[in-house]
Protein backbone atom coordinates (compact mmCIF):
# COMPACT_ATOMS: atom_id res chain seq x y z
CA UNK A 1 0.00 0.00 0.00
CA UNK A 2 1.34 2.77 -0.96
CA UNK A 3 2.07 5.82 2.06
CA UNK A 4 -0.12 8.34 3.43
CA UNK A 5 -2.93 5.72 1.98
CA UNK A 6 -5.83 5.29 4.42
CA UNK A 7 -6.34 2.13 5.63
CA UNK A 8 -10.18 2.20 5.47
CA UNK A 9 -13.33 4.58 4.36
CA UNK A 10 -15.10 6.90 7.03
CA UNK A 11 -17.13 5.02 9.39
CA UNK A 12 -20.65 6.35 8.91
CA UNK A 13 -22.52 5.15 12.15
CA UNK A 14 -24.22 7.64 13.70
CA UNK A 15 -23.14 8.14 16.94
CA UNK A 16 -26.68 8.98 17.85
CA UNK A 17 -28.08 10.46 21.43
CA UNK A 18 -27.11 9.08 24.63
CA UNK A 19 -31.13 8.34 25.04
CA UNK A 20 -32.69 5.00 23.68
CA UNK A 21 -35.39 5.58 20.44
CA UNK A 22 -38.51 5.68 22.85
CA UNK A 23 -37.63 8.26 24.90
CA UNK A 24 -37.68 6.59 28.21
CA UNK A 25 -34.01 7.34 31.10
CA UNK A 26 -31.76 4.59 30.42
CA UNK A 27 -30.91 1.99 33.80
CA UNK A 28 -29.98 4.44 36.34
CA UNK A 29 -31.52 7.63 34.92
CA UNK A 30 -33.83 9.97 37.03
CA UNK A 31 -37.06 7.62 35.96
CA UNK A 32 -38.67 7.25 39.62
CA UNK A 33 -39.06 3.26 38.81
CA UNK A 34 -36.61 1.06 40.52
CA UNK A 35 -33.94 -0.88 38.45
CA UNK A 36 -33.99 -4.62 36.93
CA UNK A 37 -33.38 -6.53 39.33
CA UNK A 38 -32.60 -10.59 38.85
CA UNK A 39 -32.95 -12.19 35.73
CA UNK A 40 -33.92 -8.85 33.65
CA UNK A 41 -30.59 -7.22 35.10
CA UNK A 42 -27.34 -7.09 32.90
CA UNK A 43 -24.06 -5.91 33.07
CA UNK A 44 -23.78 -2.70 31.99
CA UNK A 45 -21.21 -3.46 29.24
CA UNK A 46 -24.04 -5.99 28.19
CA UNK A 47 -26.50 -3.52 28.36
CA UNK A 48 -24.68 -0.96 26.16
CA UNK A 49 -24.04 -4.37 23.56
CA UNK A 50 -26.13 -4.15 20.65
CA UNK A 51 -27.34 -7.58 18.67
CA UNK A 52 -26.37 -5.62 15.65
CA UNK A 53 -23.11 -4.64 15.40
CA UNK A 54 -23.82 -2.13 12.69
CA UNK A 55 -26.12 -0.32 15.46
CA UNK A 56 -23.40 -1.42 18.48
CA UNK A 57 -21.22 1.20 19.30
CA UNK A 58 -19.04 -0.22 21.63
CA UNK A 59 -17.27 -2.01 18.83
CA UNK A 60 -15.05 -1.17 16.42
CA UNK A 61 -12.36 -2.68 13.62
CA UNK A 62 -9.80 -2.09 12.38
CA UNK A 63 -7.08 -3.18 9.69
CA UNK A 64 -3.22 -2.77 9.21
CA UNK A 65 -1.59 -2.68 5.70
CA UNK A 66 -1.16 -6.62 5.77
CA UNK A 67 -4.67 -7.43 4.20
CA UNK A 68 -7.04 -5.18 4.19
CA UNK A 69 -8.77 -6.53 1.04
CA UNK A 70 -9.63 -9.41 3.85
CA UNK A 71 -10.35 -7.09 6.61
CA UNK A 72 -12.70 -5.23 4.20
CA UNK A 73 -14.19 -8.50 3.32
CA UNK A 74 -14.69 -9.60 8.02
CA UNK A 75 -16.62 -6.09 8.09
CA UNK A 76 -18.79 -6.68 5.35
CA UNK A 77 -20.20 -10.22 6.39
CA UNK A 78 -20.54 -8.63 10.10
CA UNK A 79 -22.12 -5.51 8.76
CA UNK A 80 -19.79 -2.58 9.75
CA UNK A 81 -17.32 -0.07 8.43
CA UNK A 82 -13.31 -0.70 8.95
CA UNK A 83 -12.73 1.96 11.49
CA UNK A 84 -11.07 4.92 10.10
CA UNK A 85 -7.39 5.29 10.64
CA UNK A 86 -3.74 6.69 9.06
CA UNK A 87 -0.62 4.84 8.63
CA UNK A 88 2.44 6.44 6.96
CA UNK A 89 5.99 5.85 6.54
CA UNK A 90 8.58 8.49 7.58
CA UNK A 91 11.90 8.83 4.88
CA UNK A 92 13.90 6.70 6.78
CA UNK A 93 11.04 3.68 7.19
CA UNK A 94 9.59 4.29 10.74
CA UNK A 95 5.75 3.70 11.07
CA UNK A 96 3.31 6.74 11.85
CA UNK A 97 -0.35 5.79 13.02
CA UNK A 98 -3.08 7.83 13.92
CA UNK A 99 -6.59 6.63 14.87
CA UNK A 100 -9.50 9.38 13.37
CA UNK A 101 -11.97 8.28 15.17
CA UNK A 102 -12.91 7.94 19.53
CA UNK A 103 -12.63 4.34 20.35
CA UNK A 104 -12.97 5.29 24.32
CA UNK A 105 -13.99 2.10 26.00
CA UNK A 106 -14.82 0.33 22.65
CA UNK A 107 -13.84 -3.42 22.14
CA UNK A 108 -11.53 -3.11 19.11
CA UNK A 109 -10.58 -5.97 16.65
CA UNK A 110 -7.31 -5.23 14.96
CA UNK A 111 -6.59 -7.64 11.36
CA UNK A 112 -3.16 -7.93 10.60
CA UNK A 113 -1.25 -10.91 9.51
CA UNK A 114 2.40 -10.98 9.90
CA UNK A 115 3.13 -12.27 6.04
CA UNK A 116 5.48 -10.92 3.91
CA UNK A 117 7.03 -8.37 4.86
CA UNK A 118 6.28 -9.90 8.10
CA UNK A 119 9.13 -7.66 10.66
CA UNK A 120 7.42 -4.55 8.98
CA UNK A 121 4.06 -5.98 9.80
CA UNK A 122 4.59 -6.59 12.99
CA UNK A 123 5.67 -3.64 14.01
CA UNK A 124 2.49 -2.10 12.22
CA UNK A 125 0.95 -4.36 14.78
CA UNK A 126 2.32 -3.72 17.79
CA UNK A 127 2.11 0.52 17.20
CA UNK A 128 -1.51 0.20 16.26
CA UNK A 129 -2.09 -1.62 19.28
CA UNK A 130 -0.01 1.02 21.35
CA UNK A 131 -2.42 3.41 19.79
CA UNK A 132 -5.40 1.82 20.73
CA UNK A 133 -4.06 1.35 24.16
CA UNK A 134 -3.27 4.95 25.17
CA UNK A 135 -6.40 5.85 23.37
CA UNK A 136 -8.63 3.90 25.77
CA UNK A 137 -9.55 1.57 24.15
CA UNK A 138 -11.63 -0.90 26.47
CA UNK A 139 -10.39 -4.36 25.09
CA UNK A 140 -7.83 -5.08 22.05
CA UNK A 141 -8.14 -7.58 20.13
CA UNK A 142 -5.41 -8.74 17.40
CA UNK A 143 -7.06 -10.49 14.84
CA UNK A 144 -4.11 -12.42 13.05
CA UNK A 145 -4.81 -14.75 10.35
CA UNK A 146 -1.36 -15.77 9.47
CA UNK A 147 1.30 -15.91 12.55
CA UNK A 148 4.65 -14.92 11.54
CA UNK A 149 7.57 -16.78 13.36
CA UNK A 150 5.42 -19.99 14.04
CA UNK A 151 7.98 -22.37 12.54
CA UNK A 152 10.52 -21.22 15.69
CA UNK A 153 8.62 -22.72 18.38
CA UNK A 154 11.42 -24.84 20.21
CA UNK A 155 15.10 -24.85 19.99
CA UNK A 156 15.55 -27.90 17.86
CA UNK A 157 19.49 -27.08 17.31
CA UNK A 158 21.58 -25.36 19.78
CA UNK A 159 21.98 -21.68 20.18
CA UNK A 160 18.63 -20.53 18.73
CA UNK A 161 15.65 -18.52 19.42
CA UNK A 162 12.48 -19.82 20.14
CA UNK A 163 10.91 -16.28 18.07
CA UNK A 164 7.36 -17.75 18.42
CA UNK A 165 7.27 -17.15 21.72
CA UNK A 166 9.07 -13.77 21.80
CA UNK A 167 6.42 -12.40 19.61
CA UNK A 168 3.99 -14.06 21.62
CA UNK A 169 5.18 -11.91 24.33
CA UNK A 170 5.84 -8.71 22.39
CA UNK A 171 1.74 -8.73 21.29
CA UNK A 172 1.11 -9.07 24.84
CA UNK A 173 3.54 -6.20 26.48
CA UNK A 174 2.18 -4.15 23.35
CA UNK A 175 -1.31 -4.32 24.68
CA UNK A 176 -3.32 -6.96 23.01
CA UNK A 177 -5.71 -8.56 25.78
CA UNK A 178 -7.04 -11.43 23.52
CA UNK A 179 -5.83 -13.19 19.97
CA UNK A 180 -7.59 -14.47 17.06
CA UNK A 181 -5.88 -16.91 14.75
CA UNK A 182 -6.13 -19.74 12.38
CA UNK A 183 -4.19 -22.70 11.20
CA UNK A 184 -0.86 -21.99 13.70
CA UNK A 185 1.88 -24.09 12.63
CA UNK A 186 1.94 -25.92 16.38
CA UNK A 187 -1.13 -25.99 18.11
CA UNK A 188 1.24 -25.86 21.38
CA UNK A 189 1.89 -22.01 20.82
CA UNK A 190 -1.34 -21.03 21.77
CA UNK A 191 0.77 -21.98 25.51
CA UNK A 192 3.17 -18.75 24.44
CA UNK A 193 0.27 -16.44 25.38
CA UNK A 194 -0.79 -15.44 28.68
CA UNK A 195 -3.90 -13.56 27.22
CA UNK A 196 -7.03 -15.81 25.97
CA UNK A 197 -6.03 -17.14 22.30
CA UNK A 198 -8.78 -18.31 20.34
CA UNK A 199 -7.50 -20.65 17.30
CA UNK A 200 -9.74 -21.59 14.15
CA UNK A 201 -9.10 -23.81 11.67
CA UNK A 202 -9.55 -23.04 7.56
CA UNK A 203 -10.47 -27.02 6.87
CA UNK A 204 -14.54 -26.07 7.12
CA UNK A 205 -14.02 -23.83 4.49
CA UNK A 206 -11.44 -26.38 2.58
CA UNK A 207 -13.59 -29.51 3.37
CA UNK A 208 -16.34 -27.68 1.90
CA UNK A 209 -15.08 -26.83 -1.67
CA UNK A 210 -13.65 -30.16 -1.97
CA UNK A 211 -16.80 -31.93 -1.03
CA UNK A 212 -18.26 -30.57 -3.70
CA UNK A 213 -15.70 -30.92 -5.97
CA UNK A 214 -16.37 -34.81 -5.26
CA UNK A 215 -13.17 -36.23 -6.36
CA UNK A 216 -12.91 -40.20 -7.01
CA UNK A 217 -11.13 -42.81 -4.71
CA UNK A 218 -10.05 -39.85 -2.63
CA UNK A 219 -6.68 -40.13 -0.29
CA UNK A 220 -6.28 -37.29 1.86
CA UNK A 221 -2.04 -36.97 2.26
CA UNK A 222 0.01 -35.73 5.55
CA UNK A 223 3.62 -34.31 3.24
CA UNK A 224 5.11 -35.20 6.86
CA UNK A 225 4.42 -36.73 10.44
CA UNK A 226 4.19 -33.02 11.90
CA UNK A 227 0.64 -32.69 9.91
CA UNK A 228 -0.60 -35.95 10.66
CA UNK A 229 -3.39 -35.13 13.15
CA UNK A 230 -4.14 -32.12 10.36
CA UNK A 231 -4.47 -34.75 7.52
CA UNK A 232 -6.42 -37.44 9.76
CA UNK A 233 -9.08 -35.02 10.99
CA UNK A 234 -9.47 -33.74 6.71
CA UNK A 235 -9.33 -37.59 5.90
CA UNK A 236 -12.48 -37.99 8.99
CA UNK A 237 -14.52 -35.32 7.09
CA UNK A 238 -13.92 -36.80 3.74
CA UNK A 239 -14.74 -39.89 4.77
CA UNK A 240 -11.57 -40.87 3.12
CA UNK A 241 -8.20 -42.90 3.59
CA UNK A 242 -4.73 -41.23 4.76
CA UNK A 243 -1.29 -41.93 3.81
CA UNK A 244 2.04 -40.10 5.04
CA UNK A 245 4.78 -38.83 3.14
CA UNK A 246 8.28 -39.75 5.30
CA UNK A 247 10.59 -36.57 4.43
CA UNK A 248 13.68 -35.94 5.97
CA UNK A 249 14.41 -31.99 5.67
CA UNK A 250 17.84 -31.64 5.19
CA UNK A 251 18.36 -27.23 5.88
CA UNK A 252 15.76 -24.86 5.80
CA UNK A 253 13.16 -24.59 2.95
CA UNK A 254 14.99 -27.84 2.09
CA UNK A 255 13.25 -31.42 1.96
CA UNK A 256 14.07 -34.86 0.75
CA UNK A 257 11.27 -37.08 0.20
CA UNK A 258 12.17 -40.79 1.32
CA UNK A 259 8.47 -42.85 0.74
CA UNK A 260 5.02 -43.22 0.72
CA UNK A 261 3.38 -44.74 4.06
CA UNK A 262 -0.08 -46.49 2.77
CA UNK A 263 -1.58 -47.28 -0.47
CA UNK A 264 -1.97 -44.90 -3.14
CA UNK A 265 -1.82 -46.53 -6.50
CA UNK A 266 -5.12 -45.15 -8.71
CA UNK A 267 -5.94 -43.04 -5.93
CA UNK A 268 -6.72 -39.40 -6.62
CA UNK A 269 -4.34 -37.87 -3.90
CA UNK A 270 -5.41 -34.57 -1.82
CA UNK A 271 -2.15 -33.39 0.35
CA UNK A 272 -2.93 -31.35 3.19
CA UNK A 273 -0.30 -29.02 4.46
CA UNK A 274 -0.88 -25.63 6.62
CA UNK A 275 1.71 -23.43 4.98
CA UNK A 276 3.20 -23.70 1.18
CA UNK A 277 6.72 -21.23 1.44
CA UNK A 278 9.17 -22.19 -1.24
CA UNK A 279 6.90 -25.18 -2.59
CA UNK A 280 9.78 -27.61 -2.33
CA UNK A 281 8.24 -30.08 -0.10
CA UNK A 282 4.74 -29.72 -2.19
CA UNK A 283 6.83 -30.87 -5.31
CA UNK A 284 8.80 -33.48 -3.97
CA UNK A 285 5.60 -34.95 -2.15
CA UNK A 286 3.58 -35.00 -5.90
CA UNK A 287 6.60 -36.45 -7.50
CA UNK A 288 6.52 -39.08 -4.49
CA UNK A 289 2.97 -39.93 -5.05
CA UNK A 290 3.09 -40.22 -8.64
CA UNK A 291 5.87 -42.52 -8.18
CA UNK A 292 4.00 -45.12 -5.59
CA UNK A 293 1.04 -44.78 -8.27
CA UNK A 294 -1.30 -42.09 -8.05
CA UNK A 295 -3.55 -41.06 -10.53
CA UNK A 296 -3.83 -37.06 -9.52
CA UNK A 297 -2.55 -34.94 -6.71
CA UNK A 298 -4.04 -31.93 -5.27
CA UNK A 299 -3.09 -29.96 -2.45
CA UNK A 300 -4.77 -27.30 -0.35
CA UNK A 301 -3.00 -25.15 2.51
CA UNK A 302 -3.96 -22.69 4.90
CA UNK A 303 -1.45 -19.95 4.31
CA UNK A 304 -0.24 -19.31 0.46
CA UNK A 305 3.18 -17.73 1.68
CA UNK A 306 4.66 -18.89 -1.58
CA UNK A 307 8.33 -16.75 -1.66
CA UNK A 308 10.70 -17.77 -3.97
CA UNK A 309 10.49 -20.15 -6.83
CA UNK A 310 6.89 -21.15 -5.23
CA UNK A 311 5.13 -20.11 -7.92
CA UNK A 312 7.36 -21.73 -10.80
CA UNK A 313 7.54 -24.77 -9.17
CA UNK A 314 3.84 -25.52 -8.84
CA UNK A 315 3.17 -24.40 -12.32
CA UNK A 316 5.60 -26.93 -13.60
CA UNK A 317 4.55 -29.46 -11.31
CA UNK A 318 2.03 -32.19 -12.12
CA UNK A 319 -0.45 -30.69 -9.73
CA UNK A 320 -3.77 -30.33 -10.92
CA UNK A 321 -4.77 -27.65 -8.48
CA UNK A 322 -3.32 -25.89 -5.16
CA UNK A 323 -5.80 -24.63 -2.98
CA UNK A 324 -5.10 -22.11 -0.87
CA UNK A 325 -7.21 -19.45 2.00
CA UNK A 326 -6.98 -15.77 1.89
CA UNK A 327 -5.55 -15.24 5.21
CA UNK A 328 -2.82 -13.49 3.49
CA UNK A 329 -3.01 -12.06 0.35
CA UNK A 330 -1.21 -13.94 -3.12
CA UNK A 331 1.91 -12.06 -3.58
CA UNK A 332 2.99 -9.93 -6.76
CA UNK A 333 4.63 -12.90 -8.78
CA UNK A 334 1.94 -15.25 -8.04
CA UNK A 335 -0.48 -12.21 -8.97
CA UNK A 336 1.25 -11.96 -12.43
CA UNK A 337 1.36 -15.60 -13.12
CA UNK A 338 -2.31 -16.03 -12.80
CA UNK A 339 -3.29 -12.75 -14.74
CA UNK A 340 -1.76 -14.88 -17.46
CA UNK A 341 -4.71 -17.53 -17.78
CA UNK A 342 -7.43 -14.84 -17.89
CA UNK A 343 -9.32 -17.38 -15.44
CA UNK A 344 -11.61 -15.71 -12.85
CA UNK A 345 -8.82 -17.26 -10.36
CA UNK A 346 -6.31 -16.17 -12.70
CA UNK A 347 -4.82 -18.95 -13.13
CA UNK A 348 -6.01 -22.33 -13.25
CA UNK A 349 -3.57 -24.63 -10.50
CA UNK A 350 -4.29 -21.87 -8.04
CA UNK A 351 -7.54 -21.23 -6.56
CA UNK A 352 -8.45 -18.66 -3.56
CA UNK A 353 -11.09 -19.96 -0.96
CA UNK A 354 -12.04 -16.50 1.08
CA UNK A 355 -12.51 -17.48 5.13
CA UNK A 356 -14.11 -13.75 6.03
CA UNK A 357 -17.45 -15.43 6.94
CA UNK A 358 -15.21 -17.76 9.74
CA UNK A 359 -13.42 -14.81 10.73
CA UNK A 360 -16.50 -12.45 11.07
CA UNK A 361 -18.36 -15.29 12.96
CA UNK A 362 -15.69 -16.05 15.62
CA UNK A 363 -15.50 -11.83 15.92
CA UNK A 364 -19.28 -11.44 16.29
CA UNK A 365 -19.26 -14.79 19.12
CA UNK A 366 -16.04 -13.10 21.02
CA UNK A 367 -17.78 -9.38 21.27
CA UNK A 368 -21.27 -10.98 22.22
CA UNK A 369 -19.38 -13.30 24.09
CA UNK A 370 -20.73 -16.50 23.62
CA UNK A 371 -18.99 -19.61 22.63
CA UNK A 372 -16.67 -19.73 19.55
CA UNK A 373 -16.15 -23.61 20.30
CA UNK A 374 -18.51 -24.59 17.42
CA UNK A 375 -16.07 -22.63 14.97
CA UNK A 376 -13.04 -25.04 15.96
CA UNK A 377 -14.19 -27.84 13.57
Amino acid sequence: MDAGTLIAAEDKQDSGSNQPKDGQPRDGGQSGEPAPRGKEARPAAERKRARNLSEDKRFKLFSGTANPELARKIAQHIGVTVGEAKLQRFADGEVYFQLLENVRGVDVFVVQPTCYPVDQHLVELFIMIDALKRASAARITVVVPYYGYARQDRKDRPRVAISAKLVADLLTTAGANRALFVDLHAAQIQGFFDIPVDHLFASPVLVSYFRELNLPNLTVVSPDAGGVERARFFAQKMGAPLAIVDKRRTDMNVAEVMHVIGDVEGQTCLIIDDIIDTAGTLVKTVDALIAAGAGAVYACASHPVLSGPAIDRIANSRLEQVVVTDTIPLREPAQKLMAVSGDAQKLPKIKVLTISGLLGAAIESIHMETSVSSLFN
